[in-house]
C-alpha cells in the first residue's frame, strides 16, 4: 500500500479561500498565498485549488491565482475549475499546477479526458466525480455538475470507471451530501469509487474529526485525504492528522 498522503483544498472565489456547506452559504476563509505557504511548512504532501465559480461564470481559471500559490510552494498542485479544453490546461500547467483537474468539462466532452491524458501524461489527469444518492440509478449514486448544482442523469460509480479507461490518474469523488458539513466522508460513495477503479482514489468532502480521515483509509480505501474546513479554520493540524493516522497503524507520506 501506498503511504497516504493529505491534500488541504483551497476553494478561491474573488481572489480569496471560501468554504461553505453544500457547496452554497461560503465564508471567507483567508488569503490563498499564505495558506499554500502555511500549509507546505506544516506537512502537506499536495495541494489542490479550485475556481469553484468559473464554470458558472463561463470563463477559464484565474491564471493569476495559480501563479501566486505555485511560486511560493515545492509540493504537487492540483488546479481545477474552469479547464474546457487542452489549451486550457496547458496554460495552467504553464502557469504553475503539477496537475489539472476537470469535472463539468468532462462530463460535457468525455473525449477531454483522453486528450489531455495524451498530451500531458495520465498522472497529471485528476477527474473530480460530484454525486448525490439517488436510487433510480445502479450504484445508487447520480453524477451531478456545474459546482453540484445540476444533475446529468448518469450514474456517478460507472462514469468513474469510463474516466479511468480514458486515461485518467486519479479521481476525485465529492459527496454532495456531505460537503462542508464536518459529519464525514461519504465512505459508502467513496468505497464505490475505489472499488470501481484502480488509480488513486482521493476521499473529499466532509471531514470533521481525526477519526473520518482513518475511516476513509480502511473503510473506503482513499489514498489521499483531502480536507478544507478543519485546515483553514485550525481545527487540526497536518502533524496532527498523520500522527493520529501513524499511531492507528497506517503508512502515511
Amino acid at each position: 500500500m501506498q503511504p497516504i498522503k493529505i491534500m488541504p483544498c483551497l476553494d478561491m472565489k474573488e481572489g480569496r479561500v471560501v468554504k461553505g456547506v453544500h457547496f452554497v452559504e461560503l465564508r471567507d476563509a483567508g488569503d490563498p498565498v499564505e495558506h499554500a505557504q502555511f500549509y507546505q511548512k506544516e506537512g502537506a504532501d499536495e495541494l489542490a485549488m479550485l475556481d469553484i465559480a468559473a464554470t458558472l461564470e463561463n470563463r477559464a481559471t484565474r491564471l493569476e491565482w495559480v501563479r501566486n500559490v505555485s511560486h511560493v510552494i515545492s509540493i504537487p498542485l492540483t488546479v481545477g475549475g474552469g479547464i474546457s479544453s487542452v489549451e486550457d490546461a496547458r496554460l495552467v500547467i504553464e502557469a504553475g499546477a503539477d496537475k489539472i483537474s476537470m469535472n463539468s468539462a468532462a462530463v460535457k466532452n468525455p473525449d477531454l479526458v483522453a486528450e489531455c491524458a495524451g498530451e500531458f501524461g495520465s498522472e497529471r489527469i485528476t477527474v473530480a466525480v460530484d454525486a448525490r444518492r439517488n436510487p433510480d440509478m445502479p450504484s445508487g449514486f447520480e453524477l451531478v455538475v456545474s459546482g453540484g448544482t445540476k444533475p446529468v442523469g448518469q450514474d456517478a460509480i460507472a462514469w468513474a470507471r469510463r474516466c479511468q479507461d480514458l486515461g485518467a490518474g486519479v479521481i476525485l469523488p465529492t459527496s454532495m451530501d456531505g460537503d462542508g458539513t464536518l459529519a464525514g466522508y461519504d465512505l459508502e460513495f467513496t468505497l464505490a469509487i475505489s472499488d470501481a477503479v484502480d488509480v488513486p482514489v482521493v476521499a473529499s468532502g466532509g471531514a470533521g474529526t481525526l477519526e473520518h480521515f482513518y475511516q476513509a483509509v480502511v473503510q473506503a480505501g482513499a489514498q489521499v485525504l483531502l480536507a478544507a474546513s478543519v485546515f483553514h479554520f485550525r481545527t487540526f493540524t497536518i502533524s496532527q492528522v498523520k500522527e493520529y493516522l501513524r499511531q492507528k497503524g497506517l503508512t502515511v507520506a
